[in-house]
């Protein structure tokens, strides 16, 4: 696999980040500009930011759980020579559960539904880890 298929997933996923980032400093800042917040209410750290922007937070600070472990695996698999067609298909299966529960987290955020994405997208990392194990120690 060319290094640009294994690391295309990865400039997605941190596409998704850097959106949510984006997207949580607007809605913050509207908050702020509006006076739906006032400064002393979140100055020392306090949750006090209106249920939108703090939607939007939540799933920003999602995008360091999960997907660490996928960076993780790329970051390991690419120079181990072990990033396949395999790891490439799976990673983009990843990344889509990825969008899909962002989209569920930011939108109507329902639970069930936002948790069954996030189980498919634990899934398919432990595929892939699974995978790339069994690869690493059995020299495949």
């Amino acid at each position: 696999m060319s290094i640009q298929m294994v690391l295309l997933p990865v400039f997605v996923q941190v596409g998704l980040t850097f959106a949510l980032l984006i997207g949580m400093v607007f809605g913050r800042r509207k908050a702020l500009v509006s006076g739906e917040t006032k400064i002393r209410d979140i100055a020392l750290g306090e949750p006090n930011w209106p249920k939108r922007a703090t939607q939007i937070a939540n799933c920003y600070r999602n995008q360091f759980e999960l997907p660490v472990l996928f960076y993780v695996l790329i970051a390991l698999a690419l120079p181990l020579r072990h990033a396949d067609l395999f790891i490439v298909l799976m990673s983009w299966v990843f990344v889509v559960t990825r969008f899909a529960h962002a989209g569920v987290f930011v939108s109507s955020n329902d639970l069930g539904r936002r948790s069954t994405i996030w189980l498919a997208g634990v899934l398919v990392l432990l595929a892939m880890w699974l995978y790339f194990a069994l690869k690493m120690l059995l020299l495949i």
